[in-house]
């Protein structure tokens, strides 16, 4: 059966999987200060970063209305799938659920077949889910079996992020102060991760690049059998960095594939400048 998948915009699609048009990604809205900022494919990366650097205002996220969603189902698909931002960081899951209810309310009885798939991730965890549920698609599983496993799939995938800055999610209430006091004090980077959507500290190191190093040696010590996985690494604005840690990875772990991506708008405003985000 025809299928798409649909991600809101901290689905962080490879170059090639933006013009595969099984994807389809709904913008969440960005500000800082009086500047609205759409996430879609006008998004600047460098011009936003500079925006974020020069406003005293900490960025924000708007996400997207349930209408966007229901406009999204009125495809010619027959199976879709929605991979949204952990309901712990975004309205993105509640709003497509609900622009679900309104295209079944007013399309009964017509065959589609609509998931929506919380995270409990972000960026490169969203892509991650998003490439499994795009193999099960292509192997012709039935819509039931696919949401079964990608749901059992989620559940499994560990999510793994160091930032420079951890201010915006603090700022932003992602974050108690504690934890962004020990990130700020004398060049601390902590290593954090996810349990059920909720960011948690994992770890910390002085400096970035021992604080990736951890964050290495623990997703590795927690992976367990790599051989089928796949690893998604996202990167804000820096591509030496998530090339760095792919390097790193595969050192110490055979994996069926690592694809690094780039954040848009949303990852990169949490992320921040230098910012990576890792899944498997």
């Amino acid at each position: 059966m025809s299928y798409k998948i649909i991600g809101d915009s901290c689905l962080d699609l490879t170059a090639d999987l933006k013009k595969d048009p099984h994807f389809q990604i709904i913008p969440l809205i960005l500000q800082v200060g009086s500047t609205q900022v759409i996430d879609d494919d006008t998004f600047d990366q460098r011009k936003f970063l500079e925006l974020v650097k020069s406003s005293s205002e900490c960025p924000k996220t708007a996400c997207p209305s349930p209408e966007l969603f229901k406009e999204a189902f009125e495809c010619d698909e027959e199976q879709v799938f929605v991979i949204t931002l952990s309901e712990h960081l975004s309205g993105s899951y509640n709003s497509a659920v609900l622009g679900k209810k309104l295209y079944e309310e007013e399309h009964r009885d017509n065959g589609k077949k609509i998931a929506v798939l919380g995270s409990d991730s972000a960026s490169a965890g969203q892509l991650n889910i998003a490439l499994f549920v795009q193999s099960l698609c292509q192997a012709s599983l039935p819509f039931e079996e696919i949401e079964e496993k990608a749901r059992n799939f989620i559940k499994n995938m560990k999510t793994y992020f160091v930032l420079e800055s951890l201010d915006t999610l603090r700022k932003n209430g992602r974050l108690t102060g504690l934890q962004a006091f020990f990130a700020t004090a004398l060049n601390i980077k902590p290593v954090m991760g996810a349990a059920s959507g909720v960011i948690i500290k994992l770890d910390q190191a002085r400096g970035i690049n021992k604080a990736l190093a951890r964050m290495v040696d623990i997703a590795v010590k927690e992976a367990g059998d790599t051989k089928d996985k796949i690893l998604t690494i996202a990167h804000c604005n820096n591509p030496e960095r998530g090339e760095l840690v792919k390097q790193e990875m595969m050192k110490k772990a055979v994996f069926k594939d690592v694809i690094i991506t780039e954040t848009a708008g949303v990852a990169t405003v949490y992320a921040n400048d230098g910012g990576i985000v890792m899944t498997l």
